[in-house]
């Protein structure tokens, strides 16, 4: 499922990753070893924030475009491979962008905010905060995410029952399950 890293890791990283423009505010706090590529942490984005690994993805930092090289079909964003870059390269303070599907433009603001020691119980990757329910998958980006929150909590709006039917279940988005997404990481140890 995902790439494992290659090298043990030296240091604990405390990364923030916010959904850019979402309300109510998504975000995650999590607890990653140095040693991972980039390519990885694309993974683990994924199984924090909740969506399924179905569209494309980059990651923007410094000006550079990071991600799989044979995505870039044209050329023209010189994609450096993102499996051969590991977040030990930055530092405490760096911010970056991580997009995932270009169409709906999911963008991540991902912020280091501390490098701290490696424990010798370090329990890593480990999600410790977090907030808000992941959008569903190709609901039209944030605007799109914002109209189907105004059409589900309207019983009177015409969209309602079609935007129930549609993501087949309850929907909550405040909901945050913080256990299950630490036993959905478990694949990266």
């Amino acid at each position: 499922m995902s790439p494992k890293p290659a090298a043990t890791p030296s240091k604990t990283f405390q990364i923030k990753i916010t959904l850019e423009g979402s309300k109510p505010p998504i975000w995650r706090r999590v607890l990653v070893g140095d040693n991972l590529t980039l390519a990885a942490f694309h993974q683990l984005i994924q199984v924090v924030m909740g969506w399924t690994n179905s569209h494309l993805h980059m990651f923007e930092i410094y000006g550079q475009i990071y991600g799989d090289p044979e995505d870039d079909e044209t050329g023209m964003m010189e994609t450096k491979d993102e499996r051969k870059h590991r977040l030990g390269q930055f530092d405490e303070g760096d911010k970056f962008i991580y997009e995932y599907d270009f169409g709906d433009g999911w963008r991540h603001k991902i912020l280091i905010e501390k490098v701290l020691p490696l424990t010798p119980d370090a329990k890593i990757p480990l999600c410790i905060k977090g907030k808000g329910c992941c959008p569903p998958e190709d609901i039209g980006g944030v605007w799109g995410y914002a109209d189907f929150l105004d059409a589900i909590a309207d019983p009177d709006n015409p969209k309602r029952d079609e935007m129930l039917e549609w993501i087949g279940e309850d929907f909550d988005p405040a909901y945050f399950n913080l256990d299950a997404i630490n036993a959905a990481l478990k694949s990266f140890k």
